[in-house]
């Protein structure tokens, strides 16, 4: 199958380029996805499938008026067009959506078809890409959390802190679980290749659920960074005296059994992050 990646110079989009080496792989500098004209006017001959891995994830900056239109119409109207597109060509739509539609009070692990109950402007744009994407006939709707790959991420920052000597304070109120990519995309190309039926999938790690601060002192640890501490810190603490900080939801752990139920067993992120932290170092 040849599939359409865009957003492909992105964590996932890179990611998915390792699994679909033959993609149409595309940025905005080669198709605008948030042009109708430019969708409907694209060369779709080969493409069997569409994965849409472009966003606008600058979760603070969506607060500022300039973010909040950039981040509607990457993560909201760029979803409507590519839903017609795949429409009008029966073929799949695979969107990847976000735990941030959710404001974090559900008790436990978080199912699929919970409520959308956005907490700030970047939430409310992926939960209305998430219903663009729904109208397309044939749909994935892919929603993970924190996203670890190719590129800027936590634990490359965190790195780089222990690579400097620093001992940082971190959210320890955040519970979620990693997400990396290879396993992201792995999880994707399960979906096509399995024909699980049409729908909404959680898809993050396997593994016990963990903080932001306990995931630093992991990958410090794995890094051997044994000299230095991570130290608790709370969201509202980081944030004290910060302007335009965007509100965070502090559960953001998935439930995976519905994923698990069409035969993939996501990798313990555990093992995930000791193979992410090794190529890091070496």
């Amino acid at each position: 199958m040849r599939v359409l990646i865009t957003g492909a110079n992105g964590q996932l989009g890179r990611a998915l380029k390792q699994v679909y080496p033959d993609a149409v792989a595309v940025d905005r500098d080669k198709l605008d996805i948030t042009d109708p004209e430019a969708v409907a006017g694209f060369d779709w001959t080969s493409v069997a499938a569409i994965i849409n891995a472009a966003a606008y994830t600058n979760v603070d900056g969506a607060q500022t008026p300039e973010g909040g239109l950039a981040a509607q119409q990457i993560n909201a109207d760029a979803v409507t067009n590519l839903a017609k597109a795949a429409t009008v060509r029966d073929i799949p739509l695979i969107h990847i959506s976000t735990d941030y539609v959710f404001d974090g009070t559900h008790k436990g692990p978080i199912p699929e078809d919970l409520p959308f109950s956005p907490l700030s402007v970047y939430g409310r744009t992926k939960a209305a890409g998430d219903v663009a994407a729904a109208k397309a006939p044939k749909h994935y709707i892919v929603r993970t959390s924190w996203v670890i790959g190719e590129g800027k991420n936590f634990v490359k920052t965190m790195l780089g802190l222990g690579g400097k000597g620093v001992s940082p304070a971190v959210v320890a109120d955040q519970v979620g679980r990693p997400t990396f990519t290879g396993d992201l995309a792995a999880g994707i190309k399960h979906l096509l290749d399995s024909s699980a039926p049409y729908g909404t999938y959680n898809l993050t790690n396997e593994g016990e659920p963990v903080s932001w601060a306990d995931l630093a002192r992991e990958s410090f640890k794995l890094a051997d960074y044994d000299e230095l501490t991570v130290t608790n810190t709370t969201t509202t603490e980081y944030f004290a005296g910060r302007a335009g900080i965007a509100p965070r939801p502090l559960n953001s752990v998935l439930d995976l059994a519905k994923i698990e139920a069409t035969g993939f067993k996501p990798l313990d992120w555990h093992e995930a992050l000791a193979d992410y932290v090794a190529k890091e170092q070496s």
